[in-house]
């Protein structure tokens, strides 16, 4: 018999529950949308991985066309907790052809024109784990990647989902003479190259319900079951094809790989995948605003030719540092931000607002970065005034940390070599320390904030602590001299450079104000 795997009816995902104490509870697509309200939010291995079996539901409610029709609607929809089991009925009567993983025709969510290479050129399944790909050769000997240790089925379902939505740029494991030249060169996925934010309720359920754009059935929009037995996909040969998203059903399940998995019995006789192929699949273009509602737009480029672009996460600045470029887009909502126009209509509803991004080095994965930010309607004004007054001081307090880095390193170091002054500096530059433990306290400004104090008020609050952690960053970095001669006079003058300037009169309001606040 064929081998069968059904993710509606599979326990294919991990949730936590809603009880008193959350455990965490192995769920299928179905019991996901049936039992949305009781679980507290999705349990993926990785950020990544969660945002894309949210993203993955979502798609699933489009296609059964539940969503709610207007605006107004969709607030009811939240305010009411509306019932998302209409969408996992339409799923359970959904039919059973198009559900199996492993189907020899049209598999879920795979291409099985790369049959006939399988079993020659199939490597491990560690491949389409995005943690473990590594720039999609991984180790120089193929070792890992030919590894042919199995998976389970769920774990390779849920890798799938991620891949189409995080996969890198770069060369898998494929010929160019199988299906086409243009197999084998792998663009950035549809969620790759940016931030992406969702706005998190008290359940999964909640969560789905705020991030659903609302709308009409569109014709030909609906899930991307297979890559064959649908919508006609991109050929490999020629020139390179994107096609637009047919409505929000298709782009939330949208084939951003092409990828085949192989079946196999676990020895405890559960089904699990023992090898696959990965190569390119369908290529977005530059979407509109309908599809990328949450995106947060930042000013970037150099010798004056600055533009706006979507936000993308960095390997220099953590999350918490973008913040504020988050509420300016909350508080300066434009038609094509409709995800926060519409949790503009909930007024006094506290909200999470997740970001999510994949740190990358070409095409090979570094970290997973998120955060979440409260976010409370009616209050814009108030976050980004709180956020983008933390920034200006931390980003200040920086500056006066190099300055009196600077001070140390003139003394230490009297008659530098030029190409030495910078590492000669930064061994005296608290600058890192001071980032590294500022953004506890960014986001306890932010809620305190979220609880209605004045962002005026928190902002001293949150300087005083910025300073002390300044003078205990400078401190440390400071220990290593000898208690006198120059080191001595190092020592104290940084001190009285750094005393200076976080009091000086051009140093923000708030750290000027905290130098009242006693210690």
């Amino acid at each position: 018999m064929p081998a069968r795997y059904d993710p509606r009816s599979e326990a294919c995902l991990t949730a936590l529950t809603t009880a008193a104490r959350p455990q965490v509870a192995k769920i299928s697509l179905v019991q996901a949308l049936e039992g949305a309200d009781t679980f507290t939010a999705i349990a993926g291995a990785t950020p990544g991985e969660a945002v894309a079996v949210i993203e993955y539901l979502l798609a699933l409610l489009y296609a059964s066309d539940h969503i709610p029709r207007t605006d107004s609607e969709w607030r009811e929809w939240v305010l009411r907790r509306e019932s998302l089991a209409p969408a996992a009925a339409w799923l359970r009567n959904d039919a059973a052809e198009r559900w199996n993983l492993f189907d020899p025709v049209h598999p879920l969510g795979q291409n099985i024109a790369l049959a006939p290479f399988m079993a020659e050129h199939g490597v491990g399944p560690a491949q389409i784990v995005i943690e473990q790909t590594g720039d999609y050769n991984q180790f120089f000997d193929h070792r890992h990647l030919h590894h042919a240790r199995p998976v389970p089925a769920d774990i390779a379902f849920r890798a799938l989902l991620t891949q189409m939505a995080y996969g890198l740029a770069g060369n898998a494991k494929v010929k160019k003479n199988w299906l086409g030249h243009l197999l084998f060169p792998q663009p950035v996925a549809r969620l790759g190259g940016r931030v992406r934010v969702l706005a998190l309720g008290q359940t999964l359920g909640e969560t789905l319900r705020l991030n659903l754009a609302p709308g009409t059935r569109r014709p030909n929009d609906g899930l991307n079951y297979s890559w064959t037995g649908g919508r006609s996909r991109r050929s490999f040969q020629g020139r390179k094809v994107t096609r637009l998203p047919d409505g929000p059903a298709d782009a939330h399940s949208y084939l951003c790989r092409s990828i085949l998995l192989r079946p196999t019995r676990l020895s405890d006789g559960s089904l699990g995948v023992d090898r696959v192929l990965m190569g390119s699949g369908e290529v977005l273009p530059d979407l509109p605003g309908e599809f990328c509602q949450d995106a947060v737009m930042v000013k970037r480029g150099s010798k004056g030719k600055d533009a706006w672009v979507q936000l993308r996460p960095s390997p220099d600045r953590a999350m918490w540092r973008e913040a504020h470029a988050l509420y300016a887009t909350v508080a300066e909502r434009t038609k094509d931000k409709d995800l926060y126009n519409r949790l503009a209509l909930l007024p006094g509803t506290r909200v999470q607002l997740w970001a999510v991004g994949l740190i990358t080095r070409k095409s090979t994965p570094v970290a997973w970065v998120a955060d979440e930010f409260p976010y409370v309607p009616g209050q814009e004004m108030e976050f980004r005034e709180a956020s983008e007054g933390a920034s200006a001081i931390c980003e200040y307090v920086a500056r006066a940390l190099w300055k009196a880095a600077d001070t140390a390193r003139g003394i230490v170091y009297p008659n530098p070599n030029p190409s030495d002054v910078k590492r000669q500096t930064e061994r005296f530059n608290g600058a890192a320390d001071m980032w590294a433990r500022a953004g506890d306290h960014f986001h306890v400004l932010l809620d305190a904030v979220a609880e209605g104090l004045e962002p005026v008020e928190a902002l001293v609050g949150f300087a005083a602590e910025i300073a002390a952690l300044a003078r205990t960053a400078l401190d440390n970095r400071l220990d290593s001299l000898p208690a006198h001669g120059s080191g001595l006079q190092a020592r104290l003058q940084a001190q009285a450079r750094l005393r200076g300037s976080l009091t000086a009169s051009k140093a923000p309001h708030s750290l000027q104000e905290a130098a009242h606040v006693p210690r």
